[in-house]
């Protein structure tokens, strides 16, 4: 039977049986891939601590007919302290199911890849703010699934960024960009971006990973780049990802910020109101 090994986070993990697992992998060489870990749940040694949620692994899979099966998987990275903070196991969630959702099967995305690795790093390890870091993510996310926003000209008359008024720059989610204030006029809902904020967006969308991650945004453009993110992704997705639902709640109404991270940086759960269950979330109340 054919095996391959490469490098691979755990997005999804399912009960099959009595003892199984299926398991959905982003993996490096061959990108989502669900395979299934037999007797994972029987023996506490075989995965011992690798198979949770969000770890990097080393996996050696065997293929042929049928679905894929683990053969084995040591650990690269745990990534643990993402599990132990709601809001920020609903932000590895809300990237996770947009991966999960969005992506091919047996595509390789080597730089998606990398850009997952690396929020989920950071986030880890608390240097970036989650809010930031969602920022980032998406922004990347949506260049390399071909969905980017226009944010340099007007969507309908096509007038460049630069000339239009500041203040006066609306968001046309249908149309995919901005709008100046004539063509947006028809708009239902309209968010406003500061030309700040599209510059810090564009900006992010590409060039050096660690320095997107370090780019200081301001309280506004947090907001601004959240709620303009948030509208867009589920509608150009075709649907509201469950994760996001429960990440909006923890932000708002469950989360209070510590250390002057602004909003989704940090904070403690309250009320136990949600539970995460393989990769999406059970409502605990």
């Amino acid at each position: 039977m054919p095996q391959l090994s490469t490098s691979a986070i755990l997005i999804r993990r399912i009960d099959y049986g009595d003892y199984d697992l299926i398991l959905t992998l982003f993996s490096l060489t061959h990108g989502k891939m669900s395979v299934i870990a037999k007797s994972a749940k029987k023996s506490s040694r075989r995965f011992a601590g690798v198979l949770e949620l969000f770890s990097e692994m080393d996996a050696v899979i065997s293929t042929g007919r049928g679905l894929p099966v683990l053969q084995e998987a040591s650990l690269k990275n745990p990534f643990a302290r993402i599990r132990a903070l709601p809001s920020s196991l609903a932000y590895a969630s809300y990237w996770a199911e947009l991966i999960q959702d969005w992506m091919e099967a047996q595509v390789a995305q080597a730089e998606l890849y990398r850009l997952l690795r690396y929020v989920l790093g950071e986030l880890d390890q608390e240097r970036v703010p989650a809010a930031v870091l969602s920022i980032v993510f998406q922004m990347r996310f949506l260049r390399l699934s071909g969905h980017s926003p226009n944010l340099e000209c007007c969507v309908g008359c096509r007038w460049e960024m630069a000339a239009i008024r500041p203040g006066a720059i609306g968001v046309d989610v249908a149309k995919g960009g901005i709008a100046c204030p004539a063509c947006c006029s028809a708009v239902d809902d309209v968010q406003y971006l500061s030309k700040g904020t599209i510059k810090q967006l564009l900006w992010v969308s590409g060039g050096d990973l660690g320095r997107a991650g370090r780019m200081k945004f301001s309280p506004q453009a947090i907001d601004e780049s959240l709620e303009f993110l948030e509208r867009f992704v589920p509608h150009h997705l075709g649907r509201q990802p469950r994760s996001l639902r429960v990440l909006r709640q923890l932000r708002g109404d469950g989360l209070k910020a510590e250390g002057g991270r602004g909003k989704g940086g940090g904070g403690k759960a309250e009320g136990g109101r949600w539970k995460a269950e393989g990769g999406g979330w059970k409502s605990e109340g």
